[in-house]
């Protein structure tokens, strides 16, 4: 048996894998109407170059040549990255590859500036909440409230050389619905996109 990570994109075959389990969980999950154009719209929302040094990084753990997990990080100012695309193939989980990818991925941020890692996952992915938090990553909502209530579960945590240092990003309030919540999300969504293609421009990378 014979692992190893390689940097790759969401247009590269070897990623065919990653990306399309991704779309058929979260299609599967959240329903294919639940966003317009579905998953497969939001992972290509952004350019290559927002997963890419300096700025990002996307990568792929193979086992005997065959991508079996995966995930990438985007800037959103000097000090936070968002993790995202974190992926494990179905016939490969339970072995600790997340945890692999996340360790992975915290530290490719950290050796390109970064102190803080942000990410989020929905609220129909219990397990992906409890290897976050058995990661050491810190909610930024209340976890004894109905994760319904806020669609969009947020986390936080301090790499690099402020590696343990305490979280102090506000919590949020579940919102009163479902409806409130998905409206909550896609105004903070909208935010954190123009964070991000300012970050782009800025150096010089045109928006899909």
């Amino acid at each position: 048996m014979n692992d190893i990570i390689v940097r790759s994109s969401h247009h590269d075959a070897a990623a065919r894998p990653l990306v399309e389990g991704l779309i058929l969980e979260y299609d599967g999950r959240y329903g294919a109407n639940s966003r317009p154009g579905g998953a497969r719209s939001e992972l290509f929302r952004y350019p290559v170059e927002a997963f890419s040094p300096p700025l990002g990084d996307f990568i792929l753990l193979q086992r005997d040549g065959r991508t079996i997990a995966g995930g990438a990080f985007m800037s959103h100012d000097d000090e936070t990255a968002e993790f995202k695309r974190i992926w494990t193939d179905e016939d490969f989980r339970r072995q600790g590859l997340a945890e692999r990818i996340v360790a992975e991925l915290e530290v490719r941020a950290a050796a390109l500036g970064y102190r803080r890692a942000y990410l989020t996952t929905g609220f129909r992915q219990p397990e992906a909440t409890t290897l976050y938090i058995k990661l050491g990553y810190r909610p930024l909502f209340d976890v004894t409230a109905e994760p319904t209530l806020y669609r969009s579960l947020p986390f936080e945590k301090h790499i690099g050389t402020a590696a343990g240092r305490p979280g102090t990003s506000r919590v949020y309030e579940p919102a009163e619905s479902l409806e409130e919540a998905t409206a909550r999300v896609a105004a903070l969504k909208r935010e954190q996109e123009a964070l991000i293609l300012t970050r782009l421009a800025a150096h010089g990378v045109r928006a899909a």
